[in-house]
Parts: C-alpha cells; sequence; structure tokens
C-alpha cells in the first residue's frame, strides 16, 4: 500500500501574530515557520503503518514556495521514504491545491492519502474534502483512531454526538485530528539520513492544472484587544456588573 501525506508550512504554533500595515495579510518576513501540526500527526501515522507492514512507502507532497522544502525534509526526518515539492511562490486557495494534489495522486497511484484536517495559518478544512471529491475517493474525516486489514480503514472519528466508526474501502482518503497519535521528535541521526532522501521540485505546469482564483481576500484586521478586568467589592457588586455586561449584549 502507497500511502501519500500531504504537507504544509505554516507560522510556527508559537510566534504571534502579526497583520501588515496595509490589511493585506499577515507578516511572515522573518518569521518563524514550521511543520504544520496537524500534518506532522498524519506523517506519523503512515509512518505507524509502514512499521506494521501495511505501507511499502510513504510519500510526503507539498505545495508552496521554495522554502517548502524544510518541511518536506523535517517530514522524511520522521519516516517519509521521499518527497515532492510543487513548487508555486503566490498565494493559492484550498480548491487550487486540492487539484493539484489529485493530479498527484493520480500519477503517483496512491491507495491512502492522509493530510492533517486543517492548516493552523488559514483554518480552512477545506483541502481535504474537496480532495476526496475531486478523486470519487471515499473519506474520513477528524480521525482520532485508524485501524487497517486488508485495504479495508476503519476509522474512528469525533462527532459533536460522541464518536463514529466509518469503514473505507481503499483507495480512500482520511484527516487527521490531535487525538490520533502523539508524533515522535526526529533524532539527529534520522535528521541526517532525511538529507539524503530523495527531494524532488516540480511545478504545477508538470500536472496540467490550470489555476483559477474564486476567492479575493478584502482586507485582514487582527481581533480587537481585550479590555482589562475589573475588580468587585462584593458578590452584589459582581451580579449587578454581569447584569449591566447583559443589558449592553
Amino acid at each position: 500500500m502507497k500511502v501519500i501525506v500531504a504537507v504544509k508550512r505554516v507560522i510556527d504554533a508559537y510566534v504571534k501574530i502579526r497583520v501588515k500595515p496595509d490589511g493585506s495579510g499577515v507578516e511572515t518576513n522573518n518569521v518563524k515557520m514550521s511543520l504544520n501540526p496537524f500534518d506532522e500527526i498524519a506523517i506519523e501515522a503512515a509512518v505507524r503503518m509502514q512499521e506494521q507492514g501495511i505501507a511499502t512507502e510513504v510519500v510526503l507532497v507539498s505545495v508552496g514556495t521554495a522554502q517548502s522544502q524544510e518541511v518536506l525534509r523535517s517530514g522524511l526526518a520522521i519516516g517519509g521514504d521521499r518527497a515532492l515539492l510543487i513548487q508555486h511562490d503566490q498565494p493559492i486557495e484550498p480548491l487550487n491545491i486540492a487539484k493539484i494534489l489529485a493530479a498527484f495522486v493520480k500519477a503517483e497511484q496512491g491507495d491512502l492519502v492522509i493530510l492533517g484536517k486543517q492548516a493552523i495559518d488559514d483554518d480552512n478544512n477545506q483541502t481535504g474534502q474537496m480532495l476526496a471529491a475531486l478523486l470519487n475517493w471515499p473519506q474520513a474525516t477528524f480521525a482520532s483512531e485508524i485501524q487497517i486489514n486488508d485495504k479495508v480503514v476503519t476509522v474512528t472519528r469525533e462527532i459533536d454526538g460522541g464518536l463514529e466508526t466509518l469503514e473505507l474501502q481503499c483507495p480512500a482518503l482520511i484527516t487527521t485530528d490531535l487525538r490520533l497519535n502523539e508524533p515522535r521528535y526526529a533524532t539527529l541521526p534520522n535528521i541526517m539520513k532525511a538529507k539524503r532522501k530523495p527531494l524532488d521540485v516540480k511545478s504545477v505546469a508538470d500536472f496540467g492544472v490550470e489555476l483559477k482564483s474564486h476567492l479575493t481576500t478584502l482586507k485582514v484586521t487582527p481581533p480587537p484587544q481585550r479590555s482589562g478586568g475589573v475588580m468587585v467589592k462584593d458578590v452584589q457588586e459582581l451580579v449587578r456588573k454581569l447584569h449591566e455586561e447583559a443589558q449592553v449584549i
């Protein structure tokens, strides 16, 4: 079984986001970037499948700028076998990414595609679902447990009412939730090995995908600053202030 994992380079989760003065987006210059945390979970899931003898190959793919090679190398250090960067230097929306990934998956003839449920920079939670639709594959999102038996994938996912269990026939697509696993730390020997693993670079044109813009960002603004707290003398004053706030809302 060939497992394909799609990953994304995002602003590090511990960096304070700053909006550009002109409101055109968030500042990324001189900002620490890293592998999307949900995608780390996806890579870990694929590597564990390989360790169990289920997956024969783990292929990583990313759509982005040349700097995205950094996160692909990080994924190779976790345990991926080879990687491909589909280089595109301009911002790209989820539907176009899904189209590119669909062309790549078809070319690779993958059996299982795993993605993080969302990227922490835009929180769109769209690419996985769109990719499954374009491939016409069954999908299971927000996976918290995955079991595979002879190309039949059983996925437990969290829903509002509790847990839901789905059974998929490969080829299939899965998006991962936080509770699926705890990604391993890349050891120094594996980091050194990752530098020698194959990492190819191709363009969007190599896959014959025509990019069309469907979205326009009008303006990006930071959330309003929270006002400071107020000390109250007793319970009566607290109740009175809560009542006043409720009337304002």
